[in-house]
């Protein structure tokens, strides 16, 4: 299969790999909370993504954020009520409610929620809500004891009778002092929700993803440790595409700071010898294994259990050999299962990379090198080889790190049909 034949396929999949709300029509509704400041964020994030972004201030919100922001961010004029002006225009909710692909409330109180579930349509807001004929998702933000009261409970359990999405308050510190349920969802992961709902497209129902994924930390002292440049992104992306899929996906991933949408199982850990633990563990019931971390060769043979003090002008280490996780649970591996691995090579790539695919019992593998600018670790750009054991080469251009995880999915995709 050439190239160009490759990317019809991706087009008949889908572009689930890159993430973006291109043209979509998001109407963004933004309540009364000390949260509101985070419409900002929020709204340059859907800009970003290439969204059209109308904003509705109640007049609460008002007080926390200006209209004067949100429109300059929005490139659109911010509505705070029904009249628009002295001559007698209307801000037309109805109107408001037909235009949007999506309507957001972020953050909504428990009063927005109370009026929505209740069909209180005192303010623009919530009769534009009425009115609206496409889903609509809630983000939550409140005091922790008002978020678990019986009637916020009852409130949203109400929301979602009528087919509306929340995206549930996140835990940490609130504005009232007190730690707990009730901070307003981060702008990442409510995006990522949003694009999740305008990409997802079930291709991968029912098939269960096993992702290795970042760096891993091999200990020397309580302070030192051997580790590498992975920052993860690449597994990230997989993760994110086979998610959109509708694949159930569960990553293992070494010490990373990157946002996962919710959906994602993540189970952190540090040391090779934890991640393969944790992945022998899930191996056997995965139909997919995808091993994108950037596991440590060696580790120290000895951990030392005080921090090594600096004694001289040299120190030698002892190193062991870390398991080799993907040539262990090849071995294991069933007919049912599909396995994918990762070379990152700087000389003789492809037959390093062949080499590999046969030694670990990959079905598929996917080759960087380290001569390609803008490929490899760190960037938020790839350029991959992709071969298989069929003999087959697949080279593709420099693209986001997204994209490469679309061509990655397409091929298993192709394979397993």
């Amino acid at each position: 299969m050439n190239i160009e034949n490759f990317s019809n396929l991706t087009s008949k999949i889908s572009n689930l790999g890159v993430l973006k709300l291109q043209d979509k029509k998001i109407l963004l509704g933004v309540s009364g909370s000390i949260a509101a400041y985070k419409a900002t964020f929020l709204t340059r994030l859907l800009i970003k993504e290439g969204a059209e972004v109308k904003v509705i201030l109640t007049k609460a919100a008002a007080e926390f954020v200006t209209p004067l922001t949100l429109a300059t961010l929005s490139k659109n004029p911010v509505l705070t009520s029904f009249v628009k002006n002295e001559q007698g225009e209307w801000n037309n909710h109805v109107e408001l409610g037909l235009w949007a692909d999506v309507m957001l409330i972020a953050p909504a109180t428990a009063k927005t929620m109370g009026e929505c579930a209740n069909g209180i349509a005192d303010n623009l807001l919530v009769a534009t809500y009425l009115s609206a004929r496409c889903p609509v998702f809630f983000a939550p933000a409140m005091d922790l004891d008002m978020y678990q009261h019986g009637s916020t409970k009852a409130n949203i359990e109400k929301l979602q009778s009528f087919g509306n999405q929340v995206i549930e308050a996140e835990s940490g510190e609130l504005a009232s002092g007190l730690s707990g349920q009730g901070r307003l969802a981060e702008p990442e992961r409510i995006v990522n929700r949003l694009i999740r709902h305008f990409s997802y497209k079930p291709v991968l129902k029912n098939k269960r993803i096993l992702i290795t994924a970042g760096p891993t930390q091999e200990a020397i002292d309580p302070v030192r440790f051997i580790s590498n440049h992975s920052s993860g992104k690449m597994g990230v992306a997989i993760a994110k595409a086979f998610y959109n899929a509708g694949a159930k996906v569960t990553m293992v991933a070494g010490p990373i700071s990157i946002s996962i949408p919710e959906g994602i199982k993540v189970i952190a850990v540090k040391s090779a010898q934890e991640m393969f633990e944790v992945t022998q563990k899930h191996f056997a019931d995965s139909h997919i294994i995808i091993f994108a971390a950037a596991v440590a060769d060696y580790a120290a043979a000895e951990i030392a259990s005080q921090k090594i003090k600096k004694k001289s002008d040299e120190m030698s280490i002892e190193l062991k050999k870390t398991v080799d996780i993907a040539a262990t649970l090849g071995k294991e591996k069933g007919e049912h299962q599909f396995m994918i691995g990762f070379a990152l090579e700087t000389q003789d790539a492809i037959e390093n990379a062949q080499s590999k695919l046969q030694r670990k019992g990959f079905d598929l593998i996917a080759l960087n090198s380290l001569q390609d600018k803008g490929a490899g670790f760190r960037y938020d750009t790839n350029k991959i080889t992709l071969l298989d054991t069929d003999g087959e080469i697949l080279e593709f251009e420099l693209k986001s790190k997204d994209a490469v995880a679309q061509d990655i999915m397409t091929a298993i995709i192709k394979r397993l049909k």
